[in-house]
């Protein structure tokens, strides 16, 4: 339009008849204010705050005084490319697990695992289990209000007095099975 005003001296009203367009558009002017200021405070609250969306940095802008409306923010948020990356899902194991074989004669395998309850009082207490995979048969129950790395290894080498060393022991991967003081247990008796 300008072109055909400028080079080809045509009129306004003509050069809009030709490309199709209102006078009334070609010659509109914007009155909305400049958001310059915003978008660089905005943006430099995102960068300091990065796990805020544009709700919460709605309310930090309206503390230092930049009266906008919630829908102008997301507009000037979506258009600085501020979203909030969404965090990744929980890791899981890659390839395919081999099953576990099962266990063909007694000591082969134990599993080990805690089971929590409270008491009357609100007071919370845990069992340790230890089970023979092969028998089925429950070797130990430990209770008391908390079980150590340490005292976990203790009272295995109780069982282990009593019955003999398991080959493997199998049991997720709480704080006390994972302790540095069961690792070292199976390292020194040779269990895997």
């Amino acid at each position: 339009m300008t072109w055909a005003i400028e080079e080809k001296e045509y009129s306004q009203r003509r050069a809009c008849q030709l490309v199709g367009l209102a006078p009334k558009t070609y010659r509109y002017v914007s009155r909305r204010a400049d958001d310059g200021e915003v978008r660089v405070r905005l943006r430099a609250l995102a960068n300091e705050r990065r796990r805020f969306g544009y709700r919460r940095l709605h309310i930090l802008l309206a503390r230092e005084g930049h009266r906008l409306n919630h829908k102008k923010l997301f507009r000037l948020y979506r258009a600085e490319r501020l979203g909030v990356r969404r965090r990744g899902g929980r890791k899981r194991a890659l390839g395919t697990r081999a099953p576990m074989a099962l266990p063909q004669a007694m000591n082969q395998r134990w599993s080990l695992d805690f089971v929590s309850d409270a008491l009357a009082c609100g007071r919370r207490f845990r069992v340790l289990a230890v089970v023979d995979d092969f028998t089925r048969e429950c070797l130990a129950l430990v209770a008391d209000t908390s079980l150590s790395g340490l005292r976990v290894g203790r009272e295995l080498d109780r069982f282990v007095a009593l019955r003999g060393c398991p080959a493997l022991n199998v049991s997720d991967n709480g704080t006390e099975l994972t302790s540095h003081a069961m690792l070292r247990w199976q390292q020194e008796r040779g269990v895997a």
